[in-house]
């Protein structure tokens, strides 16, 4: 694509199936590309239904430099400040919990500001943890955690979250929102969490418009998210969704299609002068 006529202020990408490549792994040739969009003026956003600690610890060199939206946009961070807790009501937290006790083979993970909450200890649930959360705690029963901000619920569902665990939901979807954010992940969330609203907030404190925005997404809990960027793109192992909703496609995650993107969207506008956003005073 040609981004010689385009001013990008604002790069947002999901993680997994999307930035990293099926090993979960963030490519060597991602940061001078990322570099290059800085010396630009162009701002990065890391955008997952990933805890906050997990995805700073995955950008550790420019941890202090990048936009954060974590737990699917419920929690949003830049230099340590926060710019959205959307947390869920605690008597909410309580229903959803006791909920998805009654729905066969799923683990859950109780996701809090603080760090996130688990019950059971099993391998299989706690290798798909670890890939996600850096700070968890083992507790005798989530319905017990009191002391914490709850951003998000999120079921493992190993048979297959859109097929089993979403039909469980149907009935909050008034007043929640409800995500199949991968193929074995459920999101429970407040009505207003998610990546598009975050990216609202975002675009409104530096004053970006959705023309001066790309974004990058695979399954749907980008859905949102694609939705708030004239440049949005999907991956080609994208959902059928989020292929339908993106105006452009990048190569698969295995390929490295955001950073080919991205490269070469430095080398039309390294010719330009820099796109420098600016906070709201």
């Amino acid at each position: 694509m040609d981004f010689s006529n385009t001013t990008i202020k604002l790069v947002a990408t999901d993680m997994d199936g999307t930035l990293l490549d099926p090993q979960h792994t963030l490519s060597d040739s991602f940061y001078p590309v990322y570099q290059a969009l800085k010396e630009q003026g162009i701002l990065f956003a890391a955008a997952s239904g990933r805890q906050y600690y997990n995805l700073a610890n995955l950008f550790e060199p420019i941890k202090d430099e990048i936009i954060f939206l974590a737990e699917n946009g419920s929690y949003v961070v830049y230099q340590g400040q926060e710019l959205l807790v959307q947390a869920l009501d605690p008597s909410m937290v309580r229903q959803l919990l006791q909920k998805a006790k009654t729905i066969p083979g799923v683990q859950v993970v109780l996701c809090g500001k603080k760090t996130a909450y688990v019950q059971n200890t099993d391998p299989a649930f706690m290798e798909q943890v670890d890939l996600y959360y850096d700070k968890v705690e083992v507790v005798e029963d989530l319905l017990q955690v009191t002391d914490d901000a709850f951003l998000k619920i999120a079921i493992c569902d190993l048979a297959g979250a859109e097929a089993n665990s979403n039909t469980y939901f149907q009935a909050e979807r008034e007043h929640l929102q409800v995500t199949v954010s991968g193929k074995i992940w459920l999101d429970l969330c407040h009505k207003h969490a998610n990546k598009g609203r975050a990216m609202e907030v975002i675009q409104e404190k530096f004053n970006i418009t959705p023309e001066e925005t790309m974004v990058f997404g695979d399954y749907l809990n980008d859905l949102k998210m694609v939705q708030k960027a004239y440049y949005s793109y999907a991956m080609e192992n994208a959902h059928p969704d989020i292929k339908a909703a993106a105006r452009f496609r990048a190569k698969s995650n295995s390929q490295n299609g955001v950073v080919e993107v991205l490269q070469q969207l430095v080398d039309a506008t390294s010719k330009m002068p820099a796109a420098r956003p600016e906070e709201e005073r």
